[in-house]
């Protein structure tokens, strides 16, 4: 079981590899391979226990690319840190199958599209940072029925609408950044 647990982590992250269009440091091509231990690649970190990947930081690496749909099936991460690169596109739903996740740091990159809402079913995120990124459309009003989220960031992109009532219930809420929009 574990064997299988593992590969569908590997196959997850070779699949956002398969997705750089861009690596001019080669930190991916040289240290992901199939023929090492995902644990050993560069910017991943296993849990102890259960050698699943539990944290993913690839944070200014100027790398340039998509996250791929099979990215959802990392259901150990707890901690996914891509800020200051080039990925593009928008966020796949399927991140919000990452039911560990704390920490979601994807500012200073060139995501598009909506703001996913089912992220607001990530109830165990405490820092969600999405800045100096090209999101449109409105803040999902979920976002602040995440119990334990302390810190929300969305300042510089282009979100409009209005502040949703339900900010109210982000009871431990400590840092709220949404200037640089149209709300």
């Amino acid at each position: 079981m574990t064997k299988t647990n593992i590969t569908i982590d590997q196959f997850a992250l070779l699949a956002l590899k398969s997705q750089i269009i861009s690596d001019p440091f080669h930190f991916l091509d040289e240290s992901w391979s199939p023929a090492t231990s995902i644990c050993h690649w560069v910017g991943v970190t296993c849990g102890t226990g259960h050698q699943r990947v539990k944290s993913l930081n690839l944070s200014n690496m100027a790398l340039t690319g998509r996250i791929p749909r099979e990215f959802g099936n990392l259901s150990f991460l707890v901690s996914l840190d891509l800020e200051s690169n080039n990925f593009q596109g928008n966020l796949p739903q399927e991140m919000a199958r990452l039911h560990r996740l704390k920490f979601l740091r994807l500012s200073f990159n060139s995501f598009s599209g909506e703001v996913p809402s089912s992220f607001g079913f990530l109830d165990q995120v405490q820092v969600l940072s999405l800045r100096n990124n090209s999101f449109t459309g409105s803040l999902p009003s979920s976002f602040f029925n995440i119990s334990k989220l302390e810190m929300l960031n969305l300042a510089f992109n282009s979100l409009e609408g209005h502040i949703p009532v339900s900010l109210a219930n982000a009871s431990r809420l400590q840092t709220l950044e949404l200037s640089y929009n149209s709300l």
